[in-house]
């Protein structure tokens, strides 16, 4: 299980610090898109957080709305605005999930992130099962979190896009050995290397080395890229 606490402080750092390129470039770009990239609904139930993602995201051309709750956005007015959701998995009231799930139910669906502290596998699965299009875990940094908001708003422009993207995952799962398939479907079941091992009756190195092979063929480096790639091609 993936244990990272929540902290504010990290969070707003993460998100401030790195830049992919220089304040006054990006600057440059959100001048040239001015508003034609769509909107990111910020929904988390720190200020600080929404501060923090409010300030990135403007200067790299994004209209920004946060919220702090999940039952205040549904009654914001999102329907035929394009960009993408960016929730707090853990909210009072309504979680991360349930609005993923509403949101898969509505007419108007936007693209979804969830974005945790608090993260495991089973949750990044479920998730993405509801309907988020990336699952990033706490502190994010910034180059992760906007090409995260770059897919999912590309996603809903290009489906001829996501076609290839499915083609492509399944081609890569049909690259896997048999005994890889099923060690990957238990890893994304959430059972640590350990449990696996004991259950296949082989040895915790042995599922180690076929998780490097997994992750190798499937091209990712890190259990959510993995999810999201299983996903795809389901």
């Amino acid at each position: 299980m993936i244990q990272i606490h929540k902290n504010t402080t990290h969070i707003i750092e993460a998100v401030n610090c790195g830049e992919p390129q220089p304040i006054a470039a990006a600057q440059a770009m959100a001048a040239q898109h001015n508003g034609d990239r769509g909107t990111v609904f910020v929904i988390d139930d720190d200020p600080d957080i929404c501060d923090a993602m409010q300030a990135l995201l403007k200067v790299h051309g994004w209209r920004v709305e946060t919220f702090l709750s999940c039952e205040e956005f549904l009654k914001a007015d999102y329907a035929d605005r394009k960009g993408c959701v960016l929730v707090d998995a853990c909210l009072p009231g309504m979680s991360g999930l349930g609005l993923l799930q509403s949101l898969k139910k509505s007419a108007h669906r936007l693209p979804a992130i969830m974005l945790t502290g608090q993260a495991d596998i089973r949750m990044a699965v479920s998730a993405m099962k509801a309907g988020a299009l990336d699952f990033l875990e706490k502190p994010a940094g910034s180059q992760e979190l906007l090409a995260s908001i770059d897919r999912a708003s590309e996603a809903t422009k290009n489906v001829s896009g996501l076609t290839t993207l499915r083609e492509q995952a399944v081609a890569r799962i049909a690259t896997l050995t048999p005994r890889q398939r099923q060690i990957m479907d238990l890893v994304l079941a959430g059972h640590p290397s350990k449990n696996i091992a004991a259950d296949l009756r082989i040895s915790q190195r042995t599922v180690e080395n076929h998780r490097a092979a997994i992750m190798e063929k499937m091209g990712v480096r890190t259990i959510p890229a993995l999810i999201r790639v299983s996903i795809s091609a389901a």
